[in-house]
């Protein structure tokens, strides 16, 4: 089977070229492909991908991590050792920086293998004819010769080439930048004609959204071979990043200045002082080791994969992990209020003309437009054809114009009892605003003067604030001959009446506001109903409403008068989707992490607007295309839960971050310090390496620590000041009692070098691993540790007691350790331990970490 080449000749020639041929070439036919051929094309042209997503195998992840420059100096270093005959220090050197590697590459491939699965759950398929019959296929695994179908809110998998549709309408905005929706149908433009000179009429193309209607079309190209590989590199830039990965890249570089700075400082002091050039380069590259922050990605990424375990548990798919930490840092949620604040099971309640009395023609029009309109079925929609049955047999269809959140309305050109109509459905104001009559108890229809509009008016809002949503009827006889209906066609009309709706609000919605409230997370309401409706179920659900804002008066609105306003504004009422983004937008401005969800075709601009956005798994294709986070349950209560976890998640790496910046750091500084006076290095490069990898292991289960609930009361951000502050208080604090150990060792007990060495690794060790039980929480005493970080630290504390007994220690360079001392040693960690939980009292006090 030939594939399409992707120039634009190839492109017109598809557009153009009679379909039996087009079928002919890949093998296919009206009814699609069969199941074995697909699997056979799938295995030649591969998955339908732009982007490459294969995974590394386990070889090459052990290769990019032995490929870091410090490793690879350090495995030099030791082979340089091992050809002078220092085998053990080979053979020590060797084996930590290999564990250390291993241990990175497992748990961060673990932590990838869980994220995957979730993803693995959301993957987006399509409706294909297989063997003749319509299957839902994953859109990875679409082929050319494929015939898919299509229908409103779906995701145009491939480009394809028309074979039949209706109504159609298709957003191509992401291929020629074009705000409208573009018309699409089945019939081939005239080869050489200016209809293909873009992109053609009777074609769909991948990354394009169908807005209207729906269609049947032969799949010509997929992956790279489709048009928008042609842009692949433009779309393939990464997203702005968030607030989470500037603040680990910044803790990150603000590690490893200092650490710079420190080995440049430890290589001149030994040059200074002629010590032997390979041990003093060993030492400084072990301090370097020491001090970098290598052990972080894997923090983050398992830290962030079991928050993504948890939250699943819950029924929250994270799509992006990153936007974990967004959750948690979340303070402001805008939200639409049908499906969300209310139940979503709407039922239409009563039908009035235009002075409120009961009419008997809205309803039997409404549900014409209804039963006709291929677009989107709205809720509203579907209550209008459960309210009553309409012989759709007596009338016909002609034409459309669908429904676009600019007009807010609906019109269908129908003919039926002898005469053409167009009959016209939407929000109340917009209709009304297009109507030069009305109608009452069936009579002649009567001029809508300033008066009837009043009335209108009045009756309109009665409705609202007794909480019923509206749509308003019109119609307009045209000629016996139109064949097409426009917006132009949307005037004159003749007002029918009003449709009233009730949506009660969810039973338990008002204890969910309460719970983000709690959370410190405010509620906006963001719809494109009306302020009566959306105030009265605020009432209901006891929200505080501060102020509102219509789409009207947002789009007079500069942005300095928007960034005034918004602050203290809860409801956003009769809005577009571009206006729900530059809400979205002013409120980033103004410093919130702010998260949208919605599950319509609408809401994408103000999910990719949105730090963190949330849609449904019942949602339009391209809504969860656009959300980082899916929830399989509508419901604020799920969402409350994630965010808890998104606190969870940011206070356990923020104890890495604490753990890096307090003993570590300071035991580092204490060594490049103590080449200063001390004789010789004041501790081994493989016991430096040594100290490191049994720190590293201590880390490993800090992802699955328990965190207080007051450490998820309120929103948290990344706070490099703070860190920074951090680690200069309880670094220098580390380094305080490193130094009281040197005079320890060397006044009290006449330490030589290997007594030394010993004595300081088990007090630095000590001080390092146990610290962890102090700074992790505000109440380290109230807040217990989870198991498995009491069980990993116990551990590499108790190792690091016996090693000097055990029998590598001879090769390690130790000794064993007088009981006077280690008793020494013992009320100095103690001790250290004491001022650490004392100070962070104060601090935490002072920095709101409590």
């Amino acid at each position: 089977m030939g594939a399409f080449p992707d120039t634009p000749l190839a492109l017109m020639d598809v557009a153009v070229r009679p379909l039996h041929e087009l079928l002919s070439a890949l093998r296919s036919s009206e009814t699609g492909l069969n199941a074995a051929d697909a699997a056979s094309i799938l295995r030649t042209v591969g998955p339908n991908r732009i982007a490459s997503t294969r995974r590394k195998t386990l070889l090459a992840d052990l290769v990019i991590r032995l490929g870091n420059p410090l490793v690879l100096i350090l495995l030099f270093a030791a082979s340089v050792s091992g050809f002078t005959g220092d085998v053990p220090s080979f053979a020590i050197i060797s084996t930590i920086v290999l564990m250390s590697v291993v241990l990175d590459v497992t748990q961060e491939r673990h932590a990838q293998n869980a994220a995957e699965k979730l993803r693995a759950e959301l993957s987006l398929s399509a409706k294909v004819l297989r063997d003749g019959k319509a299957i839902d296929v994953p859109s990875t695994e679409i082929v050319p010769g494929d015939v898919v179908l299509l229908a409103v809110g779906d995701l145009v998998p491939a480009d394809a080439r028309l074979i039949e549709s209706r109504d159609l309408y298709v957003d191509e905005a992401l291929l020629t930048g074009e705000p409208y929706p573009a018309e699409k149908d089945a019939v081939p433009p005239v080869a050489g004609s200016a209809q293909v000179t873009s992109l053609p009429g009777n074609m769909v193309f991948m990354g394009s959204s169908v807005v209207s209607g729906t269609a049947k079309a032969l799949i010509v190209a997929t992956g790279r071979k489709a048009q928008l590989g042609s842009i692949a590199t433009v779309l393939q830039r990464p997203e702005p990043p968030t607030a989470f990965a500037i603040g680990i890249k910044n803790f990150g570089l603000m590690i490893v200045r200092i650490t710079v700075l420190l080995v440049l400082f430890v290589v001149l002091i030994n040059l200074l002082f002629h010590r032997p050039l390979l041990e003093s380069f060993l030492f400084a590259l072990a301090l370097a080791v020491g001090l970098t922050p290598e052990l972080l990605p894997m923090v983050v990424s398992i830290t962030l994969a079991q928050g993504s375990l948890r939250m699943a548990r819950k029924a929250v798919i994270v799509k992006r992990q990153s936007a974990i930490d967004d959750l948690g840092s979340m303070d402001v949620l805008c939200s639409d209020k049908t499906g969300t604040l209310t139940e979503a099971r709407i039922r239409l309640v009563s039908a009035v003309d235009l002075n409120g009395g009961a009419s008997s023609t809205v309803t039997p029009m409404a549900q014409l437009n209804a039963a006709f309109e291929t677009g989107l079925k709205s809720p509203l929609d579907e209550a209008i054809l459960a309210a009553g049955s309409i012989d759709r047999t007596a009338w016909r269809k002609i034409d459309e114009v669908p429904f676009d959140f600019q007009r807010r309305r609906v019109s269908v050109l129908v003919e039926g009892e002898h005469r053409r109509r167009l009959i016209v459905k939407g929000a109340p104001e917009d209709v009304l605003q297009h109507s030069a009559y009305y109608e009452q108890d069936g009579a002649a229809p009567l001029p809508l003067d300033a008066a009837a509009r009043q009335r209108a008016k009045s009756t309109f809002t009665a409705l609202g604030t007794e909480g019923f949503r509206v749509l308003g009827v019109a119609w307009r006889d045209v000629e016996a001959d139109r064949e097409h209906a426009g917006i132009t066609d949307e005037t004159t009309l003749t007002f029918s009446g009003f449709l009233a709706f009730l949506d009660p609000p969810k039973p338990d919605a008002r204890q969910a506001l309460a719970a983000l409230a709690t959370l410190g997370v405010t509620m906006k309401v963001i719809t494109g109903d009306n302020e009566q409706v959306t105030r009265h179920v605020c009432a209901e659900l006891g929200v505080d409403v501060q102020g509102t804002l219509t789409g009207s008066q947002i789009d007079e609105l500069t942005e300095e008068a928007l960034i005034a306003r918004v602050e203290d504004t809860t409801l956003f009422c009769r809005v577009t989707p571009s206006q729900k983004s530059r809400i979205i937008t002013t409120l980033r401005r103004m410093g919130h992490v702010v998260g949208y969800i919605g599950d319509g075709i609408n809401d994408a601009p103000p999910l990719h607007a949105a730090d963190v956005g949330f849609s449904v798994d019942t949602a339009a294709d391209i809504a969860k295309e656009a959300a980082a986070i899916i929830l399989l349950r509508k419901d604020l209560a799920v969402l409350a839960e994630g965010v808890r976890e998104g606190r969870r998640t940011f206070a356990n790496i923020l104890k890495y971050m604490m753990m890096g910046t307090s003993s570590n750091f300071g035991n580092m500084f204490s060594m490049a310090g103590a080449v200063l006076f001390l004789p010789f290095l004041p501790m081994l490069p493989a016991q430096i390496l040594l100290n490191n990898l049994l720190y590293d292991l201590s880390e490993t289960a800090i992802p699955l620590d328990r965190v207080a609930e007051r450490s998820i009361a309120r929103p948290r951000r990344w706070d490099l000041g703070t860190l920074r502050r951090f680690m200069l208080v309880f670094g220098l604090i580390s380094s305080i009692f490193d130094f009281l150990t040197f005079v320890l060792l060397l006044s009290v007990f006449n330490a030589d070098e290997a007594l030394f060495h010993t004595g300081w690794f088990v007090e630095s060790l000590s001080t390092q691993v146990l610290v962890i039980f102090i700074i992790r929480t505000a109440r380290p005493w109230r807040d217990r540790p989870h198991p498995a970080l009491v069980a990993s630290t116990v551990s590499a504390f108790a190792l690091a007691v016996l090693l000097p007994f055990l029998p590598p220690a001879h090769w390690l360079g130790f000794v064993p350790l007088p009981p006077a001392l280690l008793a020494a040693l013992a009320v100095l960690t103690a001790t250290y331990l004491f001022v650490v939980h004392e100070v962070r009292r104060w601090f935490f006090s002072r920095h709101g970490l409590d």
